[in-house]
């Protein structure tokens, strides 16, 4: 059973997280932090040293729910070429999802800690590192269980792969316009099919 503490923690992290991600680190304020959550500034510090640690614990909190709903997702099959497509097929609906959180978390923090905050750049090169190595092993199990092709480098194709996603996500929302998204889906699909499986 959660302490009195974490479930304050927890609290404060899931009504923050929305409002850095939106906002970003600079443009939001401890204040509007009290105000969101109704607590004092004493209740805050209380559970964070500060308003870095604030963000990045919320910047994590966060990508852990989303990893966890890509887990999911990714549980569907366990064939590796068929996790490749379900990549796709996530991020088909990721538009509507993210709106949820405030936006795509990787990009907002991404572009909005870059030369203004290196603590919290470096949580989210963190991110995407994971992100990368875990497609990349999905592509490596591919090879290994004779789906996909062994002329193809597994690192290379996770960060393309990556690359393509993250860069339609950032055109979907700065056009509003999912078909960025859904079409950029279809060129992976596309990809995988003719490039890496068998």
């Amino acid at each position: 059973m959660k302490t009195k503490a974490e479930l304050t923690s927890e609290y404060i992290l899931e009504i923050a997280a929305p409002i850095f991600n939106k906002n970003g680190y600079a443009a939001t304020s401890m204040r509007d932090i009290t105000e969101a959550t109704s607590l004092t500034k004493g209740a805050i510090y209380g559970n964070f040293k500060n308003k870095e640690e604030l963000a990045i614990a919320a910047f994590k909190y966060t990508v852990k729910n989303m990893m966890k709903r890509i887990a999911e997702h990714l549980a569907l099959s366990e064939s590796p070429i068929q996790k490749l497509f379900l990549i796709t097929d996530f991020y088909r609906n990721y538009y509507n999802y993210s709106k949820q959180l405030g936006g795509c978390p990787v990009l907002n923090i991404g572009v909005d800690a870059n030369n203004q905050n290196t603590l919290l750049l470096k949580n989210v090169k963190q991110v995407i590192e994971k992100i990368q190595d875990q497609v990349a092993t999905i592509i490596e199990n591919g090879i290994e269980a004779g789906e996909i092709s062994t002329n193809i480098n597994a690192m290379q194709y996770a960060k393309r792969l990556d690359t393509m996603i993250q860069g339609s996500i950032f055109m979907t929302y700065t056009m509003d316009d999912e078909l960025y998204i859904k079409d950029t889906m279809n060129q992976i699909d596309q990809m995988i099919h003719n490039e890496l499986k068998l």
